[in-house]
């Protein structure tokens, strides 16, 4: 590959065929130089006059306040350009390219899947320093998970102890033997293995030389023959093991099969500060990188659950679009950003806004937070984006990638279609979050802001969700993790002027009877005038876990008259949603055996009482068991990090159920019994444990007894 300097044209979407568009998602982990990366080439592609710093706060996809303030990316951003240079383009016209670039944070790994879902084409960028640990292979899998063409930009090689050869190998051991080299660095300049010519910094392109091509003529040969054998041309393949010479556009034209396939991964460096490397990279995504319709379209269905026809990548075929990220601006409000599947898009039109995210998922926890929802509205004003500078557009077609106005209905992972014929796309996957933290406003005026913050918040993030825990009463804000946590009451508070205070989350605990016992409730006032009379004698004892509550009336010759048993059983009941410790109290039955009643004095709301203290009298005459909520967990790690985690659950109370070997090769699943106690802070102790290449899920399973010790604790906790 090879090309030279020229000007540039403004990113224009809706304009040309499907096959003049590459939607590329850059992908790593955090200071691997992502962002800058992006910055790097939009800098040489001539859409910028200046080269931002990351560092100063001047980056174009980090324009958030947030991460200039962190300096690093906390959120999907997005900038499209035109290529015209018909040397990087191949002699096409114009290519519009849209990067997307991505927190490395696993906090933020769904920004990550809304970029995935939203590219067709991924660079996977690696620090030459940092190399690939247990974190960016996580990243790796992420991108294999969605069957992403995608290749390797290695960066930071002006760093000490930094070698392109050695990262390039050990992304090799990592990834796969798919990983290639197609550009080496010599200096300030670069090799193509491919074209055999040199390019320099400055764009200048010229034939190597005997010297320089020296010793990596061997390594030409792999690469090329890799290119034709992971394109499945065998025709080509034989004529080249036959000694034939193939040219260049041959070779890239089976590069773009090969890479569009999944199976060949073109590696190449990029120095994002003197700009060497990033001419290669717009000239790798514009001739080796999928066009849309060359990539494989989301599945479809009707809003019913029906079956749908397929997405044809096609402006003139019915719109299917998907909404990939969400935000607010104080200016413009709400603005979505919109992949355009299939057909046209244009302002002030009426789409049809569908999600069903249970729907798929089959998970009721979804349905809870993200309740399916069908409505026609407008569309707002439609603009191309270069990080947080919109520009209008007159329409977005199929490939496109816009912001879209005033999608007032429209949630991260909503459908947009015609609403003549409505549809909805198979939502991408969205973790559910794991780190729970309970919230208030610091203020009760502040209050109903609180729940108007949150509920956009819920909108604009799927990873995270708000639930009022019924038994508890508390507020709880679920994220995936502290940095997450931390981003979200931020926004809480600098846009939506709100002063939040958070405090520990307390656990679901119940309470029962460790044995059968008897008791008596007494509740009598006759002091004169109109009193309240009321006793009854109850004996108590435990069911099995999932028991329930069992009221038996066992009363003879009237003891209690029988208008006023369902009054004691009232009682009771209420009794038992306090608790005797603080705890809803379950999985007990109560014999009421008798009683005494006045004529006049006693009442319904006399005997509610007596029962209610008859069960007090009767559950200290038993002894109180606390019971704790056990979770049903599943982890996942390298397999060098198994014990680590075995041992830590150990610590935990956990119960370990089995271990068997994950779907991705090197990788253990371990699941669990582990009390919900234990939990509350175990995305960040997992973090720790598996040096980033943890992941877990949890669900609720079943209540236990907590043992002495975990009561006090808990009973502190109540008080």
């Amino acid at each position: 590959m090879s090309g030279s300097a020229n000007g540039r044209t403004a990113a224009t979407t809706g304009a040309g065929a499907a096959r003049h568009v590459r939607n590329v998602v850059v992908v790593g982990p955090t200071g691997a130089g992502k962002t800058m990366l992006v910055e790097s080439l939009l800098y040489a592609n001539k859409d910028l006059t200046r080269l931002g710093s990351v560092d100063e706060g001047s980056a174009t996809t980090d324009h958030l306040d947030v991460e200039k303030r962190l300096g690093h990316s906390v959120s999907l951003s997005v900038a499209t350009f035109t290529v015209a240079d018909s040397a990087l383009t191949g002699g096409l016209e114009n290519v519009q390219v849209t990067l997307l670039d991505t927190p490395g944070h696993p906090d933020f790994v769904g920004d990550l899947r809304a970029g995935l879902r939203a590219a067709d084409a991924a660079l996977f960028v690696v620090s030459s320093v940092d190399g690939v640990n247990p974190g960016t292979a996580m990243l790796w899998r992420e991108c294999a998970l969605e069957d992403m063409p995608r290749a390797v930009v290695v960066t930071h090689l002006d760093q000490q102890r930094a070698s392109f050869a050695e990262t390039v190998a050990t992304c090799t051991a990592a990834f796969g033997e798919g990983v290639h080299p197609i550009y080496v660095p010599l200096g300030e300049e670069s090799l193509g293995l491919l074209s055999r010519t040199v390019r320099s910094g400055d764009g200048g392109v010229r034939d190597a030389t005997e010297g320089e091509l020296d010793g990596f003529e061997d390594l030409r040969s792999e690469v090329v023959e890799a290119i034709i054998t992971e394109s499945e041309d065998e025709g080509l393949l034989e004529r080249y093991l036959g000694g034939e010479e193939i040219s260049f556009d041959q070779i890239v034209a089976d590069l773009t099969k090969a890479v569009a396939r999944g199976s060949f991964f073109p590696a190449l460096a990029a120095n994002p500060i003197d700009g060497t490397g990033a001419r290669e990279v717009i000239e790798l995504i514009c001739r080796g990188f999928p066009t849309p319709a060359q990539h494989h379209m989301p599945d479809v269905f009707t809003p019913q659950g029906g079956t749908s026809d397929p997405i044809e990548p096609s402006e003139d075929a019915p719109l299917v679009a998907e909404v990939v990220k969400t935000s607010t601006d104080a200016y413009v409000g709400r603005i979505s950003v919109v992949r355009v599947f299939s057909g046209t898009l244009a302002p002030d039109s009426q789409v049809h806004v569908s999600g069903h995210l249970a729907q798929f998922t089959g998970d009721e926890r979804d349905e809870e937070w993200h309740r399916g929802h069908d409505e026609d509205t407008r569309a707002g004003a439609l603009s191309a984006m270069l990080g947080g500078r919109l520009t209008p557009v007159p329409k977005a077609v199929a490939g496109d990638i816009v912001a879209v106005a005033n999608l007032a209905s429209a949630e991260t992972g909503d459908t947009l279609s015609d609403p003549e014929r409505p549809v909805v796309v198979e939502p991408w996957t969205f973790p559910h979050p794991l780190l729970p933290v309970a919230i208030r406003a610091a203020t009760t005026k502040d209050e109903d802001k609180l729940m108007r913050g949150l509920a956009r918040i819920q909108a604009e993030n799927p990873t995270s969700q708000v639930v009022v825990d019924t038994e508890t009463g508390q507020l709880v804000l679920w994220t995936m993790g502290e940095s997450q946590l931390e981003l979200l009451l931020d926004t809480l508070k600098e846009r939506d002027g709100v002063s939040v205070e958070t405090e520990p989350v307390r656990v679901a605990v119940h309470e029962t009877v460790r044995a059968q016992a008897q008791g008596i409730g007494r509740h009598v006032k006759q002091s004169g005038g109109h009193g309240q009379y009321a006793i009854a004698h109850i004996t108590i004892e435990p069911l099995g876990e999932g028991g329930g509550f069992e009221f038996v009336d066992e009363v003879v010759g009237g003891a209690v008259p029988r208008q006023f048993i369902p009054s004691v059983e009232k009682g009771i009941r209420s009794q038992m949603e306090q608790g005797v410790t603080g705890y809803p109290m379950v999985d007990i039955r109560v014999r009421l055996t008798g009683g005494k009643a006045h004529s006049v004095d006693s009442s319904d709301a006399a005997f509610q009482t007596a029962g209610a203290l008859a069960l007090k009298e009767a559950a200290a005459a038993a002894g109180i068991q606390l019971l704790e909520p056990i979770e049903d967990v599943a982890i996942t790690v390298d397999d060098e990090f198994v014990g680590a985690v075995m041992n830590d659950l150990a610590s935990r109370r956990g119960r370990v159920r089995g271990t068997e070997p994950a779907s991705d090769p090197g990788r253990t699943t371990v699941t669990a019994h582990v009390p919900a106690f234990e939990l509350v802070r175990y995305t960040q102790v997992l973090r720790s444990l598996g040096h980033g290449s943890g992941t877990f899920t949890r669900s609720p399973d079943h209540y236990a007894p907590a043992p002495t010790s975990v009561q006090e604790r808990l009973t502190e906790v109540a008080s």
